[in-house]
Parts: C-alpha cells; structure tokens; sequence
C-alpha cells in the first residue's frame, strides 16, 4: 500500500529544502510540494485546488496532525489524487503565513498552527481550519471526510468556491486605512489603563488562560512608569515578570521560558521555546532591574541568556529559532520529572530537598516550579549545583532543535545582549553580541547590503521582511550604546535607508510587511498590532526615532513622524506596545550626549548612558570622519588634546561640558531632580 502511493510523476519534493520543518516531512506518501511557482503551474495544468499546510518544526500540534494525517495512506492518496499539496514553513516565510492565517480567521473567526488551507490555482483561499485528525470522529471533521466533499463540489458546484474565494480573497486585501494623528501622550495613558483592566493582581500577566509572556507590552509598561512615575504600571509588570519567573513556564533547572501557559498560574507550558521570546524576555528583566534593582530579575535575565548561549547558540555566533515541545513523541517529555529520578540523580536527602522546594510531587511526572515556594529568591542559589547535575542527566533526552537562523530573531537577540553589557556590564555579552553582529553581516547580509531571511547549512535563503530590517536596525542601535562603533551606526543607517525603500507605503504611510519586490501574493499586508512577535511597524518606529536622535538626520526624523502618526491613528493602543516605545521616547524629553575623546570611549559610558537614559555619540580621531557623515552636527565638536569632554543635551537645552565621570553624574542627577516632562 505505501508502494501504491509512492508511484506517482513527481513523488515528495521536499527532500532537497533546507527548513528542518519541510525535511521533517519528505518523506511522507504526500506528493508535498514546497510553495513556489511548480506547485501552483501544476494545480492549473492538471485542475485541482490547491491543499496549504503551514506550520514550523519545534510546534506539537503539527508533530501531532504530521504523525496521524501525513503518514496516513488513505490521506495520502485522497491527497494525491485530488489535490497539489503544499507545505510551508512559516518561519521561512512569513508573509504567506500573514495572509492565510488573515484568510483563517475571516473564515472561522480564529487561528493557529498546524494552518490548513483549502484554495484556488489561483491563491484564493475557500476553507481554512487548524489541527484535523484523519478521519471524522466525537463530532470533529476529519481530513479524509473533507478532501472527499471539496473533491466532489471541486467538480460538481465549483462556481460556489470560487466565488467564496473571490469574497475571501478581497477581504484578507482591504485595509481601512485610518487618517492619522499626532501621537499624545493621551494615547499611552489609554494603553496602560487598558492593560490595567486585562491584568490579573493575584498571578500576573493579562487575561485569562492561555497566557503568553508577551514581552512588548511588559516594556511599555516600564518605560511609562519610568517617564511618568506610574507606580501601577510598575506594579503589573513587576507582579507579571516574578509570578513568571516561578512558574513551570520558566525552565527553573536550565533557563529559558517556553511559548506559553496553558493555565492562569503560569504552572503548565506549551513546551517549545522559542528565540524571539527569550530574546525580549531577557530585555525586558534586564529592564526591571536597571529600574528597580531586583536581584531575582537579574538572575532570570542572566539564566535565559545563558540558556541561550548554550542551547541556540551557532557556529559563527548566531541563534537558532527555537526548541521543539516533544520528546520522544511526547510534549514536554524532556522537562517533566519523578521525584524517584530526582532522587537517583540527588540521592535520598538532597532529592527529597529538591522536591519540596521545586513542587515535584511524590506521584507522577511533574513540571518544576517555584510558585508555592516562599523563598522562590533563592532558590538557584541554593540548588545551583543540583540544578546542573539534572540538567545533565536529562541533556541525553532526545530534544530537536530547530537550527536555522532567522535575521529579524537574532536582530532581537543582538538588542538583549547589547542591552546586558550596558545594564551588568559584563564583557561575556559584549563579545557574544559583536560575535552575532557578524554573523548577520557574513551569513544574512547580501553584498548589496540587502537581508535574507534565514540561514541553514552554509546557505541564506528568501528575502528579508520588514521585521528583519527593523528588528536588525534595532539590534545594532542598541549595539552601537554599547560598543560605540561607527560601523554599527552605519549598518543600522543602511538598513532604516532600505527599509524605506522597499516597504514604504508612499500614498497612505506605514510599512508594509513584505518587499515591493518581493513574490506577489493575493494581499500585500501592512500590520500595526503585535502578534507572538512585535509588530514591524512599531519596531521601525522605535529604529527611526533613535536614528533621528542620534544622527540629527531630517530623513530619519522626517519618517519617525510619519510613522508615528500613522500608527497613533491605529485603534486600541495597547495592541501595539512596541509602537508605543517609540512614541515614549518621542514624547518625552530626551537627553542626548556627544562624547569627544583623544583616546575610545569611556569604559564607564555605556552603563551611564543606560542608567540615566541617555542617547550617547563617541567621537574620536579614529571614527570622526565617519561620525561626521553619520552625524554632521558632530563636526562642531573638537576632539580635546587628551582626556574626554561630554556634551550632555536635555530636551532642547545644552548644558556645560562636563571632563570627568563625576561632572556628568551630577549633571544627569540635576535633570532627574528637576522632575518629568
């Protein structure tokens, strides 16, 4: 029976693809296609729909429909037979993943991954769903039951399909464009009163079951609280980064936070873990502690760093996307304990010591957690050595890790370890992060200084999107407050220059998310909400507007402003919190510092400037021509025979050159005290 289905023209075409989630599936009896222009020449020339199935390699719910449905003959042949089946990788290719998931969520009102798409030759989607098992059963459709009705009305009322993917089709491309606004600050207390009334006191965090980290709307919160003195918006984001941090959520024994919660408490994950969070989560607690001096938040912030080093971490410097959810078959069997191998790998006494404190239960397999521990600070202190003699014995469980690297990903990461150097000061972080910085450049960066999306086994592939440009141009602004490197300046320059000119929308503003050059699909999708991830648009904003603050450019500034105001015309505020970060500091009086020396910079100036919220430049007789063109109002400032002397700037006043550490401190003290804007 499997020989049956194996004889056909084409066979399973993914064999030759490079994402490990298309490999994952070649050697299925589908005839898989991967999306291209072969897949949709072929569904015209031999008249059939066209079957969409997206989804990414570290997802259960796709492991879980790829074992029932993908490997099933009766699928497989009614596949075959009446379909072109397409896979996608929607890592590798967001935009398609944007518009169908768009498309599944006019159609059913929700969406999700494994992602399943019924449509025309033509793109034009007619059925959309999730997860199916393979055959009908306990009142759920089954994928056998539904490629046999689509088949018949294929040939018997196809008028009524394609007309329903014609209405779908022109649904998932209208857009109501607002008129756009001038930011207020009006609009960021809306955000946060908004997120006040979604959060939960007692557990943290927004909402009910699932709860997802959501990092974007933790920063908003700290950054308001930091400009307006909100106690409240300090309070949710405290209250939601420590219940977290106790939950099983957070991988109490090797670090990292998994995707999300499946209940209230943050006790119960859905395992994988995922680059882009870790990536914000640590930014965002290293945030925390820069405000509020919380021990427990530097520690997080270091065990998800190291988590990453250790576990995404490439050859040549680079992140890989993500950890899968199963074990062995099984979802969360590599984090799961007993208490009787705790006690194998501990002993008795020390075993039974774990337990009580990490919530591991004397029956069953149990999830670690800190949430009904009193002294959940000190816990990693006081069981580091037990913590790593576990996470060795459970390293020789089978774990897939999703190796690819993602530019836009590794652009968030480069943000957080910047952001580390400067907060902790730590070199460890400098050289990862001017270690990753080349990796972009070497392995993402085409010689045209365009971004690919990913890179696997020595080879980039597909375009960059805008939230690679956008997270990349960020990365290396927060890079260049750490290291001060002309060069990094001049990256993130190109970058926001291209941004501009492939995604652009001209007529009505904002950035679309695709290139204007890149494949035609049925929609070309402007997003302003964050999703999993933040929004391009919010992250180009927050780029531009430190761009214009930095280099004093018009074009930067001139754009900022658009884009602000086009996304302060988006409503529901708080559904768009990293555009917000870019409006708090637009906002805001900002505090910017020129500081020329004879020597590099100040050791010292990274973490300053981080501490008092200071845009800091470094000149020197090495970088000053090429400061000069970055920035070239820089120009007007000599370099001292010896020493350094800083320029420090507090809203549109200049204040007296300080020379040493101690003059700029009292000087940055003077401007706190002189209260908020």
């Amino acid at each position: 029976m499997h020989t049956d289905t194996k004889i056909r023209a084409g066979g399973n075409r993914l064999r030759h693809e490079k994402s490990p989630y298309l490999l994952q599936h070649a050697d299925n009896p589908v005839d898989w296609y991967p999306w291209g222009r072969e897949a949709f020449a072929a569904a015209r020339r031999e008249d059939k729909p066209v079957f969409l199935s997206i989804g990414y390699s570290t997802c259960h719910w796709c492991h879980v429909m790829g074992r029932e449905a993908f490997e099933d003959e009766a699928v497989a042949r009614a596949l075959n037979q009446g379909f072109i089946a397409v896979k996608v990788d929607r890592e590798e290719r967001p935009d398609v993943d944007a518009v169908y998931m768009e498309a599944c969520q006019a159609l059913t009102g929700s969406g999700g991954w494994p992602l399943t798409i019924l449509m025309t030759p033509d793109q034009e989607p007619f059925w959309a769903g999730t997860y199916l098992p393979p055959r009908s059963g306990n009142g759920r459709l089954g994928l056998v039951e539904l490629l046999d009705e689509v088949e018949r009305l294929w040939r018997s009322d196809r008028r009524r399909l394609l007309s329903l993917a014609r209405q779908v089709a022109d649904q998932v491309a209208r857009r109501e464009e607002s008129g756009g606004a001038a930011p207020e600050r009006a609009l960021l207390r809306e955000a946060a009163l908004q997120l006040g009334q979604r959060f939960d006191p007692v557990n943290g965090g927004f909402g009910t079951a699932p709860k997802f980290p959501m990092p974007h709307e933790l920063l908003f919160l700290l950054g308001y609280a930091r400009r307006e003195g909100d106690r409240e918006a300090l309070t949710m984001a405290e209250r939601t980064l420590t219940q977290m941090a106790r939950g099983g959520i957070f991988d109490q024994i090797g670090g990292g936070f998994s995707r999300y919660s499946t209940d209230e408490r943050w006790h119960i994950p859905h395992f994988e873990k995922m680059l882009y969070d870790n990536a914000l989560l640590s930014y965002a607690y290293l945030e925390a502690f820069s405000q509020t001096g919380e021990p427990y938040c530097r520690e997080v912030a270091c065990r998800i760093l190291d988590y990453a080093a250790r576990e995404l971490r490439l050859s040549g410097g680079g992140f890989a996307c993500g950890q899968d959810a199963d074990s062995g078959g099984e979802e969360g069997g590599f984090y799961r304990m007993t208490q009787e191998e705790v006690r194998a790998v501990l002993g008795d006494r020390e075993g039974e010591r774990f337990c009580n404190w990490f919530g591991i239960a004397s029956r069953g397999e149990h999830v670690p957690h800190l949430l009904w521990e009193p002294q959940y600070d000190q816990a990693w202190t006081a069981f580091s050595a037990q913590c790593e003699k576990l996470r060795s014995y459970r390293a020789d469980r089978p774990l897939h890790r999703d190796d690819k690297a993602v530019a836009g990903w590794n652009g968030l990461m480069l943000a957080a370890l910047a952001k580390a150097y400067r907060v902790l000061g730590e070199e460890r972080y400098l050289r990862m992060a001017v270690e990753l910085r080349l990796f972009l450049k070497t392995r993402l960066t085409a010689p045209d200084g365009r971004l690919y999306r990913c890179w696997r086994d020595r080879e980039p592939a597909g375009a960059g999107q805008l939230e690679d440009y956008a997270f990349c141009c960020w990365g290396l602004l927060e890079l260049y407050g750490a290291n001060f490197s002309a060069s990094c300046l001049k990256e993130a320059e190109k970058l926001a220059d291209q941004m501009a000119e492939r995604f652009w929308d001209e007529r009505q503003g904002g950035f679309y998310s695709a290139p204007a050059d890149g494949e035609r699909l049925i929609a070309r999708q402007k997003e302003s909400f964050d999703g999993a991830l933040p929004s391009g648009n919010g992250a180009a904003a927050l780029a531009l507007v430190r761009l214009g603050r930095l280099t004093g450019e018009r074009r930067f500034r001139a754009l900022a402003d658009r884009q602000l105001r086009w996304l302060a015309g988006e409503p529901y505020p708080s559904a768009r919190c990293f555009a917000l970060l870019a409006m708090l500091e637009a906002l805001y009086p900002t505090r910017e510092l020129v500081c020329v020396s004879a020597g590099g910079a100040p050791r010292w100036l990274a973490g300053v400037s981080e501490a008092y919220g200071i845009a800091s430049l470094v000149k020197t007789p090495e970088n000053s021509r090429a400061l000069e063109r970055l920035a070239p109002f820089t120009a007007d400032y000599p370099i001292p025979e010896a020493g350094e002397r800083m320029y420090l700037c507090q809203g549109e006043r200049c204040l007296p050159p300080a020379e040493s550490l101690e003059e700029l401190r009292r000087l940055a003290e003077a401007g706190v005290n002189r209260g908020r804007g």
